[in-house]
């Protein structure tokens, strides 16, 4: 299943909290033009390289459809850091 929704968590260091909602295909959709760009860079890369292309699309799939209900998190000092997918 493609991520639909990640969520970020941010807790500041003067102790307030904010919480962001993304939405994924509303932000691929705006971005497409970019992606298109990065695929495009990413297979002359493969060539440059001599890995096969449709490999590391594959690879780039599967790391795609591994990602919901994966955490992160970081924190640094009393700021922390959640992203949460889903």
């Amino acid at each position: 299943m493609i991520p639909q929704l990640v969520t970020v968590r941010v807790r500041r260091s003067n102790g307030r909290r904010v919480r962001l909602w993304m939405p994924v295909v509303p932000v691929v959709l705006v971005l497409s033009p970019l992606l298109l760009l990065a695929v495009l860079g990413g297979c002359i890369a493969c060539v440059i390289f001599q890995i096969s292309p449709v490999g590391a699309l594959r690879g780039a799939a599967r790391v795609l459809w591994a990602l919901p209900g994966t955490r992160f998190e970081m924190e640094q000092g009393r700021a922390v850091v959640l992203v949460s997918v889903r």
